[in-house]
């Protein structure tokens, strides 16, 4: 059975977004309840009405997923309603999109925290559940920036590196310990959302909210282990590891156009 159905979906950043469209997505898929953590309590109450169907069940929460205290209490508060997590996706993410010299101290521990060490803390916290019920799936939604760096998002690709690498040793170790628990990892190219406006590829196509969110949600029912998007993606490993570093730059760089992609950046500010 897959790990949604019947099943309590917790979603970061689930109020807007791709976030918002697979809360939808599971639902329709027959998760029993979904839970969404967002910043922003406004946005969060009008997602929880829009997500509200007949029997299943929509409780939002306003965390700052930085903040242990309050994902402390939120969690304490899921635990009250008997709220027990069989999926934990990963997704809330910000980018500061400047180069790493214009960057400020709190840029890099804000972009670290909310897109690496945050979704760690979360997960351990819930793990000791999912593991207690040999049931589970945790959802890391990564990145293109956690394989291939980019100018413009050295720290956004760090914080994506990690989340890379913690995931697949994760991934490993549950399945190791023969655990019942599941990890997919998602790199997805850019998504037309907010987050991103502004950027332009002249060769990989700018992937849309729909299709991003439909294809996680697939890999999540599926139980698969990594998601690339687009498919040309799964290519990249290979190309890098054939190719000399400066002939890689020359082909990811100059002729997909990826190393001038952020150039016109203006993310949710703009």
């Amino acid at each position: 059975m897959s790990s949604i159905e019947g099943g309590t979906v917790l979603i970061t950043g689930g109020a807007s977004g791709i976030g918002f469209l697979m809360g939808r997505l599971v639902l329709e898929r027959g998760a029993a309840r979904l839970v969404i953590w967002d910043m922003r309590a406004d946005a969060l109450a009008e997602a929880e009405a829009a997500l509200r169907m007949p029997g299943r069940s929509v409780v939002g929460f306003a965390v700052d997923i930085t903040d242990p205290e309050q994902v402390r209490r939120a969690l304490a508060e899921m635990d009250r309603q008997g709220l027990a997590v069989d999926v934990l996706v990963n997704n809330a993410g910000i980018v500061v999109g400047k180069s790493f010299a214009e960057h400020s101290d709190a840029d890099i521990e804000r972009t670290m925290q909310v897109n690496a060490t945050a979704p760690m803390r979360l997960a351990r916290a819930l793990l000791p559940g999912m593991l207690a019920r040999r049931r589970g799936h945790v959802v890391n939604i990564a990145s293109a920036a956690g394989m291939v760096a980019n100018p413009g998002m050295s720290v956004y690709c760090a914080s994506k590196f990690a989340m890379v690498g913690w995931s697949e040793s994760l991934r490993i170790e549950l399945e190791r310990a023969g655990s019942g628990v599941r990890v997919t990892t998602v790199t997805p190219f850019y998504i037309d959302t907010g987050m991103f406006a502004g950027v332009r590829s002249p060769v990989l196509p700018i992937l849309k909210p729909d299709y991003a969110a439909r294809m996680i949600v697939d890999a999540v029912a599926r139980g698969r282990i990594l998601l690339r998007m687009p498919r040309l993606l799964y290519l990249v490993p290979l190309v890098q590891g054939l190719l000399p570093t400066r002939w890689f730059d020359v082909v990811c760089g100059r002729w997909f156009g990826i190393h001038d992609s952020m150039a016109t950046f203006k993310g949710r500010g703009g």
